[in-house]
């Protein structure tokens, strides 16, 4: 850009005094720049015309219809999974329920526990038990034995399939097979027999 000439004026001015003093000021014209850029693409503008094939009418062909419908673009995320997803969320209270409410339910008369009635004695050992149950600690004998017998079959037999289709008679120490017991499968435990477990 080139600077114009500038164009001095000058003022008087006034003073305190009542004398009066000229003061000079310059006032510089700088020209617009958007005369050079409008000339500057008003050239190429000409250059490309110039370089560039007339235009010529050019051939339309009717593409399919799929072509014409906008694609739907599906926004990608790059945020890393939260560890929050995987939380199952549910609804909350409004307000807490207070210390009394909890205790009144709590301590309701039909959530307290029952005094139970039914309470008996067990004949053969001893124990509490429920009336109309069986005894828990005479049932877990009883458990325990049949278990042992069954372990002691399969040993005998070689297999849980090859049991024969005939009655079993467990024999403790001590005892012999009757005349009854004849054509039955006869299983010899080396204990004595159990009170609680009868010959007949």
């Amino acid at each position: 850009l080139k600077w114009r000439p500038a164009f001095p004026c000058s003022f008087s001015e006034e003073g305190r005094n009542g004398k009066g003093r000229e003061k000079m000021a310059v006032v510089l014209v700088v020209p617009s720049p958007l005369v050079r850029i409008r000339g500057f693409l008003r050239s190429w503008w000409g250059l490309l015309s110039s370089q560039s094939p007339p235009w010529a009418p050019a051939l339309a062909v009717q593409g399919p219809a799929s072509l014409l419908e906008p694609r739907e673009e599906r926004p990608e995320s790059d945020e890393m999974p939260s560890f929050l997803d995987d939380i199952l969320w549910m609804a909350v209270p409004k307000s807490r329920r207070t210390i009394e409410t909890n205790r009144c339910r709590r301590r309701n008369p039909r959530n307290l526990l029952k005094a139970k009635r039914n309470i008996d004695q067990c004949p053969r050992c001893g124990r509490v038990k429920l009336k109309h149950v069986l005894c828990g600690y005479c049932y877990e004998k009883v458990r325990h034995e049949t278990s042992a017998i069954k372990a002691q079959i399969r040993v005998q037999e070689g297999g849980p399939h090859r049991a024969p289709t005939v009655e079993t008679v467990v024999l403790y120490e001590g005892e012999k097979p009757r005349e009854q017991d004849e054509g039955k499968r006869i299983v010899e435990r080396a204990r004595k027999r159990p009170s609680w477990f009868t010959l007949d």
